[in-house]
């Protein structure tokens, strides 16, 4: 599996044709978009595996242990604040409601266990869920993704999510992955490092890129 140049380029034209409204900044009615990474936002926060299920220690962690392990995966694409990319990234609750239901349990575990537990599944796995969460080639703001009911978006695997508008008053926003029997990931959280070439949006569940039983 390889990010390439080519591959952005096509995901760019598929997220292109599939919104119904592309970030301001296309329009050229905002300055250039910055280049501060993901990568750097995520790892700002020192405060390492804690009691606040709402910041994002494991998946951090997670990122920093695939580059370790595979110092050239596809991942150190967050790291480069030059490459557009839009990732949905999960807090630490919604990787402690993972592994609950992988171990069959109601208990949620603790954040260092969570980790643990993810980073046992093997390296590859977690840099295929991690490239799950990431859209290469396009910055999509909340604006542009409320007017995206119905888009589906290509990751940085090659596979597809597709992206649900709901809610007649107050819209929200659900991502539609291959798991079919499990409640669908909700943006908790938008517009994280907006500015950037580089835009994350939080959500409540992990991106599930298999149907697990």
């Amino acid at each position: 599996m390889r990010f390439t140049r080519a591959a952005a380029v096509a995901t760019a034209a598929i997220v292109a044709s599939a919104l119904t409204a592309a970030p301001a900044s296309a329009h050229g009615k905002t300055k250039p978009l910055g280049t501060k990474s993901l990568a750097a936002v995520l790892t700002a926060d020192k405060s390492g595996f804690d009691r606040n299920g709402h910041d994002y220690d494991i998946l951090t962690a997670a990122v920093l242990a695939v580059l370790k392990a595979k110092p050239a995966s596809p991942v150190k694409v967050l790291a480069d604040g030059k490459t557009p990319v839009t990732a949905f990234i999960p807090n630490d609750l919604a990787f402690r409601r993972l592994v609950a239901d992988i171990q069959h349990t109601k208990r949620l575990p603790g954040e260092k266990a969570a980790f643990t537990a993810v980073a046992g599944l093997g390296i590859n796995t977690v840099e295929s869920v991690l490239l799950y969460h990431v859209v290469p080639g396009a910055t999509i703001t909340r604006k542009a993704a409320l007017k995206s009911d119905g888009a589906k978006l290509k990751t940085a695997t090659g596979a597809t999510i597709k992206v649900d508008v709901y809610g007649r008053w107050h819209k929200r926003i659900a991502l539609i992955d291959a798991d079919r029997s499990d409640r669908n990931p909700r943006i908790n959280r938008f517009d994280i490092n907006k500015g950037n070439k580089q835009i994350a949006h939080g959500i409540d569940r992990v991106l599930r890129p298999i149907d697990l039983p």
